[in-house]
């Protein structure tokens, strides 16, 4: 039987976005079913409470928090810090809240790509940057940001704001992980294909509406309402997995820690064929477009 210490010392304190549905849902429920402590949070704690119905949810290893990530920079600040002061520290920090807004681009604008940007990557941004003080004074630490397939798959109308606001957080995933590796700081993105997390039921939005766009936007529409509630994906098993990876047991025993974590049969076809479409334009214009350097 392992002493109290030792088994505090193991045990891990969750600090995860976006729990009220899908992937923060499933996340908070097997972090607390492998012993480990979980702040919880979400925009509307009315949402979060169902949480204390869980087998393992006690005061001493839930704890829940209000949190908008498209609030402003010093206010997210203050709700890490009310984080911290719960249990004293922080281990891993899970970025899976986000915004699955539809919009053709040149319909939805800018003001459609503020409004997705705000919420996917500087909510991203803000919580990181929240929590790394924190993080960089221990030298320990794990990031989480949760990507998507459409940051590798965006020709996929209408949700190229989506996938450009995933592209970019792929982005800041690697280079967090550059930065900060000195810090003894792990980062991981994790890219999910289609799993049934409810994150396709929003509706198509137009700032301005371009009949010129009518066929497309509404064979996406019509696409999207069929896979929306049919994804083959479960997202228990896909936060089971990242828990096994975080906590380096299960199916992640004895593997590298992962830069990118895909996750589904869907996200490896897409990234594979993307992975052959670049390749292919490499190779088609290697020959004229490696000598482009200066003579000298």
């Amino acid at each position: 039987m392992p002493s109290v210490a030792l088994v505090q010392t193991q045990q891990r304190v969750w600090f995860i976005t976006g729990t009220s549905s899908g992937f923060g849902k499933a996340l908070v429920a097997s972090v607390l079913a492998r012993g480990d402590r979980v702040i919880a949070t979400a925009r509307s704690l009315e949402k979060i409470k169902l949480f204390w119905t869980l087998p393992n949810a006690e005061p001493s290893r839930l704890h829940l928090l209000r949190l908008d990530v498209a609030d402003t920079a010093a206010n997210i600040q203050k709700v890490m810090d009310q984080a911290l002061s719960v249990w004293g520290r922080i281990d891993v920090v899970v970025n899976n809240a986000g915004l699955g807004l539809k919009a053709i681009l040149e319909e939805g604008g800018s003001l459609a790509a503020m409004q997705q940007f705000q919420t996917n990557v500087f909510g991203v941004l803000n919580v990181t940057n929240a929590i790394l003080p924190h993080m960089r004074e221990r030298r320990s630490g794990t990031v989480i940001i949760v990507g998507s397939r459409t940051g590798w798959h965006a020709a996929c109308p209408p949700v190229g704001l989506y996938a450009a606001s995933k592209a970019a957080v792929h982005a800041l995933g690697e280079s967090y992980a550059s930065e900060l590796a000195q810090f003894s700081i792990r980062v991981t993105v994790v890219i999910p294909g289609s799993f049934r997390t409810n994150t396709l039921a929003l509706p198509i939005m137009a700032h301005k509406h371009i009949p010129a766009y009518d066929r497309l936007r509404e064979a996406g529409g019509a696409r999207f309402a069929s896979i929306c509630g049919n994804e083959k994906g479960d997202p228990a098993k896909a936060m089971e997995l990242l828990v096994d990876t975080v906590r380096g047991e299960g199916q992640a025993y004895g593997r590298e820690w992962p830069m990118w974590l895909f996750m589904g049969q869907d996200a490896y076809r897409d990234v594979r064929a993307k992975c052959a479409r670049v390749l292919k334009a490499l190779d088609d214009w290697e020959d004229a477009s490696t000598h482009l350097e200066f003579d000298n």
